[in-house]
Parts: structure tokens; sequence; C-alpha cells
């Protein structure tokens, strides 16, 4: 380029911008500030190993091969949080995950060669399941090694996409070591669940169609496990042309990502809800990614994961698994940090036992006191239930169980514990009921949940 071509060129871009800032009531200084800071930030992403260009070449070859699922505003929890909330509904993939997009991008970039002799995978969640139906639908033979403790559910699902189920050791440590002895002694592709460049860029087409569809969405809030899904992302956030905050999330038992980057030495440890995102030790290049282009990350407690999964049933009617509310569970929890933004949340699994979904949503009606257990002392006598009861029909509180207790118990031979298990309309109404109870002469308490 000679000097003159490269004088009318940046004539032209200053021109551009001073058009953009008038359109934006922006000052022009500060729009070639912004501009010059962007050009900077472009220039250090080029390094990165995943680009916004391999993102766009994700999203045009797996195509209609996945889900576009929708990305809609809620109402009711933008009321409550103060902030315009945009949910994308990724658990309404056909295996319920977004982790399709990362696997069908890897597996249509292997060679005829590595397509025949298979892949291999080490995972008992998600990642498993989106491998094997994909490898299933383009005829690659698949194999995924998981815990011997993987949920039955889990195990049929996977081998229901066609996959070869492999149940090695207690723990995911011994299922990957395993799948990496299989991956050299058969020839096997083995396909990382996050830190692959080719994952990364397909879960980043997550983004791609979030701000396609809102291109008003200024802040991002993404569930970190292994850290494949936020990298993505936030690669096209930083890609997008404004500022665009991505801000991570992690269950306060696993706080891997967040040792990584802050250098702090918390446990990862423990039964959590968000099982998808229970990650002890994330990955290389997504550590480097989050490090460089992710703005912030956030803990969540097991209260607020579960408040989480009950408000999406309750207020959106869509399940999700604890590691899919972990977005709306950042967003309840540090409401000053988001209020007033735009945010776009991911859903980004929808497969939850459905046991422990009914758990999850039976503790949130205690919590909110739609749902107690009451622990009264009482006379061992006749007339001494009924008498109980007659408070009950008075406050119209309907009783589910009585459970009676004479033996194992401190009070005298005569006395007796009894719990009862009832509902009210909310906690006002169960509050009238308690004080109805003690007018009554009664001690009455409640059984708290942890």
């Amino acid at each position: 380029m000679n000097r003159r071509t490269a004088r009318t060129r940046a004539t032209a871009c200053i021109g551009n911008i001073r058009a953009a800032a008038r359109r934006a009531g922006v000052p022009f200084a500060a729009a070639i500030r912004y501009a010059a800071a962007m050009a900077t930030q472009l220039a250090s992403d080029a390094a990165l190993p995943v680009s916004i260009e391999d993102v766009r070449a994700a999203q045009m070859r797996i195509g209609d091969k996945i889900v576009r699922t929708p990305t809609l505003i809620s109402q009711t929890l933008s009321t409550m949080t103060g902030a315009t909330v945009y949910l994308k509904f990724e658990n309404q993939q056909f295996t319920a995950a977004y982790k399709e997009r990362g696997a069908l991008n890897t597996l249509l970039q292997l060679s005829d060669a590595a397509r025949a002799k298979g892949v291999i995978a080490a995972s008992a969640g998600n990642h498993a399941q989106g491998l094997a139906y994909h490898a299933n639908r383009l005829g690659v033979p698949a194999t995924i090694v998981m815990p011997r403790n993987t949920p039955v559910v889990k195990v049929v699902q996977t081998q229901g996409h066609g996959a070869t189920v492999i149940l090695e050791g207690d723990t995911f440590d011994a299922a990957y070591a395993h799948a990496r002895v299989l991956e050299a002694d058969c020839g096997f592709t083995f396909i990382h669940p996050f830190d692959d460049p080719r994952v990364i860029a397909g879960q980043g087409t997550v983004a791609l169609e979030m701000l396609a569809d809102h291109p008003e969405i200024d802040t991002l809030i993404v569930p970190i496990g292994g850290g494949g899904l936020i990298s993505g992302m936030a690669t096209v956030a930083r890609a997008a042309g404004r500022p665009i905050e991505v801000v991570g999330v992690e269950a306060e038992l696993y706080p891997s990502m967040y040792n990584r980057i802050n250098g702090t030495d918390m446990p990862c440890a423990g039964d959590t809800l968000a099982e998808g995102i229970a990650v002890k030790e994330p990955g290389g290049i997504t550590s480097q990614m989050v490090a460089r282009i992710v703005d912030d990350i956030v803990l969540v407690s097991e209260r607020a994961l579960e408040e989480a999964v009950s408000l999406l049933l309750q207020i959106e009617k869509t399940v999700v698994e604890g590691a899919g509310a972990a977005g709306l569970a950042a967003l309840l929890a540090h409401p000053e940090r988001f209020r007033g933004k735009t945010v776009g949340i991911v859903l980004c699994g929808g497969n939850i036992d459905t046991r422990l979904l009914a758990n999850v949503l039976l503790r949130d009606l205690a919590r909110s006191g739609r749902l107690a257990r009451l622990r009264l002392r009482l006379q061992d006598q006749p007339g001494a239930l009924f008498n109980v009861m007659r408070v009950f029909d008075r406050e119209r509180v309907n009783i589910i169980e009585i459970y009676h207790q004479r033996v194992f118990t401190t009070l005298p031979a005569k006395g007796l514990i009894t719990d009862i298990e009832c509902e009210s309309r909310d906690r006002a109404h169960l509050d009238r009921l308690m004080t109805g109870l003690r007018e009554a002469g009664y001690e009455v308490s409640t059984v708290e949940l942890a």
C-alpha cells in the first residue's frame, strides 16, 4: 500500500468514526479512544487459540443440524431483578444441552480415516449424549467411558444414541485416564468436552445467535465448568464492535476457574446441584482464554441454584438442570451487580433427574412458607390431636402428613411429640396458624431446612 492510499483510507476511517459518534451522541475524542482500544484488543485477541472467524465458520458448518434455540425476554424476571433479562433456551436442543454444538463442529472436521476408526470421550453427562447423538447420525462409531457410579438413566440415554458405553473407575479422572488408553490402543480420536479449539468454536455459536436476535444485550452471564462455553461466547462478545461484559458463574463448591484466574486455593468438593459444571481442573486452553477475555467470575450458593431452578419452572415453565440455572442464580445472588443492564443468560442444559427436581421444588415451597413441618408437644390422651386439628381448620391450612413420636423423646411417658406437615398460602398464612396454636396453649416450632 503506498502512502497516498494509506492516507485516503485513514481519512475515510476517521470520517466513519466521526459519523458514528455523532449518531450515538458520543464525543468524537471518546470515540477515537474507544476505536484505538478496540484495535489494540483485536490485535491481542488474534493470538488466542480461537478467533471470531473460527466461530463463524462453526456456525456455517453445523448449520441446521442443531436447533436454533430461541432467545426470549422474561418480563417477570426482569421486574424481579431490575435488569432486562433475556433467556437463551439451550435446554431445547435434541439432547437438551448446548454440548451438541461443539461436538458436531469437531466431528465435521475429522478426516475420513478418523471417522472410520471412531471417536472416544470421557463423560457422564451432556457431552456424552451430544457426541453420541451426532456421531450416530453421521455414521461415526462412538465410545463413551463413564464412571461406574454414573446414574443408570444417563448410561441408557447415551446407549440409546448408538454409542458403546464402558463403565470404568469410580471417578471422572479414572474414566478419563481409561479413555486416553483406549485412544492410543484402538486408534480412536479423543474429543475433549471443553479443552479443544474446535469444541470452543462450536459453543461460541450460542452467542452469535443471541446477539443476532437481540443486539441490545450488553452483558452475558455464562456458566463455567471446564470453560468451553464461556471461552467461545467471550470470543464473540469481544468481536461485537461495542462493549459487552462477559461474567462467568461457578458453584461455590467448585470454584476451579475462579481459583485459576485469581490465584486462590478454595476447595473443589461436595455434592452440588450443578454437577454439569462441577469441574475440579479447568482446561489449559480455556484458562488462557478466560484470563484474557472474560471480565469477571462470580460464585453462587446451592440455595441460589435451587431457587433459580424452581423459578425457571414456575415462571418460564421450562426445566433446567442445576448448571443450566447458574446464570439466573448469579443474577438473583448479585442483583446490584447487574441492575439496569440488558442481560443475556444461557439455560445451557435441561437434563435433571426427576426425583431431584421434585426435591428442589418441595424445598423451595418450604422456604417460602407454603409447605411446612410443625413440631408440637401434646399430652397422650383422647381428644388431644382433635383439638389441634380445630386450629388448622379455623385457619384453613391443609394437613398432608402427621407423625407421632412416643418412645424416642425426652418427654414424660404421658407426653408425645407430633410433627405435622401442612400446606399454607404463604409465609404470613403460616405465621397466623402458629400464632393460633400458641394462643390455644400449644408449644409449636418449625422444623427448618438446612
